[in-house]
C-alpha cells in the first residue's frame, strides 16, 4: 500500500501533467483555426484546376499526343510514394494512421512485383518507414512549414520530384496524407501525381464539354506549362490538409489527456483521503489500546 507522502507526490505529478496537457490543448486550438482557414481555401483552387486540366488533357489524348507528365513513361513497374506526416508527436493516431497506409500500399505493390520508393515529409514518418523499409526511402524532409507554411516548401518537394522523374527513377508517383474533415476527424487520402489522372467529374465534363475553346497557343503546350504548377499546388495542398489535420488531432488527444488525467486526480484524491483516514483511526486505536492497558 502506497504511503500518504507517494500518494501526494502522484496526484502533484498529474496535476503538473494536466497543465501541460491544457496548454498544449489551448495552442493547437488556436494553431488549429488558421490551418483550417488556409485548407478550405486551398480546396476551391486545386480542385478547379485539377478539373480544368483533366478537361484539357482528354483533348490532347485524342490526338495522341501530350507531355510526359500526362502520358507518363509508358510503364508502372516503379512507384514513387510521397508521404505526408509531422515532426512531432502527442497527436494521436494521425502519425501511425499515414504509416500503416503507407505501409499497406507498400507491401501491395511489392507484391504485384512493382519496385517501391518513398519520399518522407515530417521525421515521424521517416522513423517509423525506416524501421522496415529503410532501404526504399530515396529522401526526406523535416522541419517543413515550422514557422508558417508557404507555397516555396511545396516548389521545393516539388522539384525533387521532377528532378527524380526526369532521370527516370520511377514512373507513379502518389501522395499519401490526412485530408482534414473536422478537429475530430481526418480521412487518409491516397493521391496519383504523375501520370496526371484524366479522371474529370461528370460536372465538369458535362459543363465543360459543351462549350468549344480556341487555344492560343495549343493544347499540349499549355499543359507542358501547368502539369508542372499544377503539380505544386496539388502537393501545397497535401501539406495544408496534413497541417491542419495535424492540430485537430493534437488538440483532441491533448483534451482526452487532459480529461484522464482530472479522472486519476479525483481516484488518487480519494485514495489518499481514505488512506489518510485509516492511518488516523489506527493511530487512534493504538492510543485507546494503550490508555485501557494502563
Amino acid at each position: 500500500m502506497p504511503s500518504l507522502k507517494d500518494l501526494k507526490n502522484r496526484i502533484a505529478s498529474v496535476q503538473s501533467t494536466r497543465k501541460i496537457t491544457s496548454a498544449m490543448k489551448m495552442v493547437a486550438a488556436s494553431k488549429l483555426r488558421r490551418a483550417q482557414e488556409q485548407a478550405e481555401a486551398a480546396r476551391p483552387y486545386a480542385e478547379r484546376m485539377g478539373r480544368m486540366l483533366a478537361s484539357l488533357a482528354s483533348n490532347v489524348q485524342d490526338s495522341g499526343n501530350g507531355p510526359k507528365l500526362m502520358t507518363g513513361t509508358g510503364s508502372d513497374t516503379v512507384h514513387l510514394l510521397v508521404v505526408i506526416s509531422s515532426d512531432r508527436g502527442l497527436c494521436g493516431a494521425f502519425n501511425s494512421s499515414i504509416v500503416r497506409e503507407a505501409r499497406r500500399q507498400i507491401l501491395r505493390l511489392q507484391g504485384e512485383g512493382k519496385t517501391v520508393k518513398v519520399l518522407t515529409v515530417g521525421r515521424k514518418a521517416r522513423d517509423q518507414i525506416r524501421r522496415e523499409f529503410g532501404s526504399l526511402i530515396v529522401a526526406s524532409y523535416e522541419d517543413i512549414g515550422r514557422r508558417r507554411l508557404s507555397f516555396a516548401d511545396a516548389d521545393m518537394i516539388t522539384d525533387k520530384v521532377l528532378s527524380l522523374f526526369d532521370e527516370g527513377e520511377f514512373d507513379v508517383c502518389s501522395v499519401i496524407y490526412n485530408k482534414f474533415k473536422s478537429a475530430i476527424s481526418q480521412i487518409v487520402t491516397l493521391q496519383q501525381l504523375i501520370p496526371f489522372a484524366v479522371t474529370a467529374t461528370e460536372e465538369a465534363a458535362g459543363a465543360e464539354a459543351k462549350a468549344i475553346y480556341e487555344f492560343e497557343p495549343d493544347e499540349e503546350q499549355i499543359l507542358t506549362e501547368l502539369l508542372p504548377r499544377n503539380l505544386s499546388i496539388q502537393i501545397y495542398r497535401a501539406l495544408l490538409e496534413s497541417a491542419a489535420s495535424e492540430q485537430g488531432a493534437r488538440m483532441t488527444a491533448m483534451d482526452n489527456a487532459t480529461r484522464n488525467a482530472g479522472d486519476m486526480i479525483n481516484k488518487l484524491t480519494i485514495t489518499y483521503n481514505r488512506t489518510r483516514q485509516a492511518y488516523i483511526t489506527k493511530e487512534l486505536i493504538e492510543i485507546i489500546s494503550g490508555a485501557e492497558a494502563i
